[in-house]
């Protein structure tokens, strides 16, 4: 079984009218909440074997800062692909992977993330900054997923429910 961790960015900032919608930095929120989820997930045992993320600033920050503080020790994977991403855009990503990943987080956008989260679990919920939600998936290989692949959402966490 692989499990993946679907983290949608934390809150970013609007404060700057001059930069593109890419380079958008986090908010004081998104500061805070981005480290407080990568506690969780080290708390829970839930350390990524891989995180790939978005390129796009407010992104790449949440990652950063999320693996900072659950003890992830590899460089990231950075996806430009996953800036608009749409859910055949991260299962086609996620089918390259080696398998020796058996835990992988992927860090991006809405609408993508809840509409992959919906597709593979079922859920149909919002999925605000800084969620997380824990899919485990019944497959044995990455290049096994797909839409269709029925996972079990484990768990969803949001970082206004985190003490």
């Amino acid at each position: 079984m692989k499990e993946l961790l679907i983290m949608r960015h934390a809150k970013s900032s609007w404060n700057n009218a001059n930069l593109s919608d890419h380079e958008r930095p986090l908010n004081k929120r998104g500061e805070r909440d981005a480290p407080r989820m990568g506690k969780l997930l080290k708390d829970e045992g839930l350390t990524p074997d891989l995180i790939i993320t978005s390129t796009a600033e407010r992104a790449l920050s949440t990652a950063e800062l999320t693996a900072l503080n659950c003890d992830y020790e590899r460089e990231l994977a950075l996806s430009d692909r996953f800036y608009g991403g749409a859910p055949e855009t991260f299962v086609e990503i996620l089918q390259t992977l080696d398998d020796a990943n058996e835990r992988v987080m992927i860090v991006a956008h809405n609408p993508g993330l809840e509409e992959l989260v919906e597709d593979l679990t079922g859920y149909d919920g919002r999925f605000t900054t800084a969620n997380i939600a824990h899919v485990q998936l019944p497959i044995e290989r990455w290049n096994d997923l797909t839409l269709e692949t029925a996972g079990t959402l484990l768990n969803l966490w949001r970082p206004k429910e985190i003490q």
